[in-house]
């Protein structure tokens, strides 16, 4: 086959696949090695891409070799609303951000055939409600229908067991919940509610305690029906009513008012790093939301408040460094396909097997294992 074998593509085709990835020209060109220039003639109608070409472009947009040929773009959802108020980045996402919206919707989609092929609703099983709701009372709702109190939740063995206990609560309501990477400066998580079954996403990057805030935030956003991506982080600015609320909503469920009051008068030094960590370990949330809670309850001043906050908002330098120590190898691949999809996704994909409506590669494909790894996923998704 000649190294610069030709293929004839709709030029708008090949710019809406760039475009909806998040590439920029000079990102594709660089990836190329070849010019801005030549991207541009290829957009323009005036120069065919090589093969060579878009199997690398394939690789770099994660999508299949054959969407090149389209005859012309797919319709695909919108984006959620942009809730991150970030200055100047209103609806520019970092391309892993596109991506893992991309996958969700995606799963989203299977996840809705598979809950049909086996009779089961793929409508959430919750009451939506609106901002004329108390967030701080239906918080506390949500905790008694979550059998949650103060001692289950000290009692939970780390974060991640209070999270993966959060996590299945939310599953059967009839709610999915991934976990996927992305830049935490970028987005913390998002939520799909225009279709069903509704989707909830949290960056596998945050740490467990903002993990487990983001999801509760988010669940908010899945009883107002709102479809969002933002940066859940405690402040006290209204500005956005919506994201105050759901806010408000996550707070009162992880740490209510009097257990609040209850804990703080009992303490000493509430802001020393020491006492944060314990607080935090203990009743497995995360340093800002303890200092929301002093702040609310006036054990500290608004100055002391901001002053600590700022060191918990996520940056790149922090990710670097979680980066760089982070150990080599990763974890195995069915651990990190029940991390990412949950028990809930790979039972249904594994009913739906069993069941013969799907495929033994619609199986692999769904979960993205390979076969070596796939019954050590079913095995450990029926634990």
């Amino acid at each position: 086959m000649p190294r610069s074998l030709k293929v004839d593509v709709n030029p708008t085709v090949f710019k809406w696949l760039r475009v909806s990835s998040g590439w920029s020209k000079e990102d594709v060109s660089k990836r190329l090695k070849t010019s801005v220039d030549v991207i541009e003639a290829i957009e323009l109608g005036d120069r065919q891409p090589t093969l060579r070409q878009l199997k690398e472009l394939s690789r770099a947009y994660k999508r299949p070799l054959a969407a090149f040929l389209l005859s012309e773009p797919l319709d695909e959802p919108p984006l959620p609303k942009d809730y991150r108020m970030l200055p100047d980045k209103k609806d520019v996402f970092d391309k892993k951000t596109i991506y893992a919206i991309r996958r969700a919707r995606n799963l989203q989609e299977i996840g809705g055939e598979l809950l049909i092929n086996m009779n089961i609703s793929i409508s959430p099983n919750i009451e939506h409600v609106t901002l004329s709701k108390k967030p701080k009372d239906l918080g506390l709702s949500y905790r008694n229908i979550f059998n949650l109190n103060l001692e289950k939740q000290r009692k939970f063995k780390s974060s991640y067991a209070l999270f993966n206990y959060l996590r299945e609560t939310f599953e059967k309501l009839n709610v999915l919940v991934f976990q996927f990477s992305m830049p935490v400066e970028d987005a913390r998580g998002f939520v799909l509610t225009d279709q069903n079954p509704n989707v909830i996403v949290v960056n596998s990057k945050d740490s467990i305690e903002a993990r487990i805030f983001t999801l509760l935030h988010e669940f908010g956003h899945i009883l107002l029906g709102e479809t969002v991506i933002d940066l859940p982080f405690l402040s006290f600015n209204k500005k956005n009513k919506i994201e105050y609320w759901c806010n408000q909503f996550a707070a009162s469920f992880l740490l209510p008012k009097t257990y609040a009051e209850t804990l703080f008068t009992s303490e000493k030094s509430l802001t020393d790093e020491r006492t944060l960590k314990r607080l935090s370990c203990k009743y497995k949330v995360s340093k800002s939301m303890l200092l929301y809670a002093m702040y609310k309850q006036d054990f500290i001043t608004k100055n002391e408040f901001e002053r600590k906050l700022d060191k918990y908002k996520p940056s790149k330098k922090d990710q670097k460094k979680k980066k760089e120590t982070k150990q080599s190898g990763g974890i195995p691949q069915d651990r990190r396909c029940l991390t990412e999809m949950g028990h809930k996704f790979v039972s249904m994909v594994a009913n739906n097997y069993d069941k013969n409506y799907i495929t033994y590669t619609d199986a692999l494909n769904f979960l993205s294992v390979k076969s070596r790894n796939f019954e050590k996923v079913l095995a450990k998704a029926k634990q």
